[in-house]
This record gives structure tokens, sequence and C-alpha cells, in this order.
């Protein structure tokens, strides 16, 4: 077996933090982190922005890593809930590390985009 490398560009665990930082996977992950069952509904809900399609493509790509069991109780209409695994339980510290940091220094981000902004402006007007 070859020694996981995210740097080889031919190492599967390119795809693996490919899945885990994707757009919605953090969200999902943050919604799912107290490890209960939830609706697909609720998980929509909870997401602002995410579309019925992407939140579908992503659960399907998280079950097939691992990430997310899918339960189907047989009623009319089908029940469908959506749980963390523990392999996708196991992400949820990482995760919640990143959100943290991203939280608190949103100000000082902030503060250095505007900085970047009025840099990258200035420059156009003396260009021009």
């Amino acid at each position: 077996m070859q020694t996981a490398d995210i740097l080889n560009s031919h190492c599967l665990s390119r795809t693996v933090l490919r899945h885990l930082t994707d757009r919605w996977t953090p969200f999902i992950v943050t919604v799912l982190a107290d490890a209960t069952p939830h609706r697909f509904t609720v998980i929509k809900q909870r997401i602002q922005g995410i579309s019925p399609k992407v939140l579908t493509e992503t659960l399907r790509s998280m079950e097939r890593d691992g990430l997310v069991d899918r339960q189907v109780t047989a009623s009319i209409p089908p029940k469908v809930e959506y749980q963390l695994t523990p392999l996708g339980l196991s992400v949820v510290p990482p995760i919640e590390a990143l959100r943290l940091w991203a939280e608190e220094h949103l100000e000082e981000v902030e503060s250095h985009r505007a900085q970047y902004d009025a840099r990258c402006a200035a420059s156009a007007d003396g260009a021009s």
C-alpha cells in the first residue's frame, strides 16, 4: 500500500480532502454533528442557500465515502433520515475547529480584504 501524500497528484487522499472541504460538506457535518438522525427537510432548512439538488448530491457523496448513513423507514410517504457514521463523527472536531477559526477571525479577515481591495482600486486608478 502506498503511503498517503496529499501533495501527490495520484494520491486518493486528495479526493477525500476535496470531499471534506466541498462547499456544502462542512455545513452538513455541522448540522449532523449532534449524532441524531435528521430528515432531509430539516437539513435543508438549517443550511441557508443550499438547493435540494445540491443537498441530495452532497449527501450521496458523503454516504458513498462512509460519512453518512441514510435510513429509510417504510411508511407512506417513506421517512428518510440522515446521520453521521462513526467515521463521519470523526471529522466533526476538525470541521468544528475550522468553523470556530472562521468565526473568531472574521473581523480580521474582513479588514484585510478591505485593505487589499483599496490597494487594488488605487492601483487601477493609477494605471488609468
